[in-house]
């Protein structure tokens, strides 16, 4: 799994940050960064979860 994050249309939300903080953060301007690309196990799954939450649709997951 690899996240994709698509900084043009992030919101700056924070939901990522709040459900995965040791895979996403913001930038100064609020817009998501990732800090993990492929993270694995129970951070996978948490990842996954914040680009279901993800308001703006920013984040994806490709194999």
């Amino acid at each position: 799994m690899h996240i994709v994050a698509n900084t043009d249309v992030c919101v700056g939300a924070a939901q990522c940050v709040l459900t995965e903080p040791t895979v996403f953060d913001q930038d100064s301007d609020g817009t998501v960064t990732v800090l993990v690309e492929r993270p694995e196990g129970d951070q996978a799954r948490s990842a996954q979860l914040a680009v279901e939450l993800c308001p703006s649709r920013a984040l994806s997951l490709e194999d």
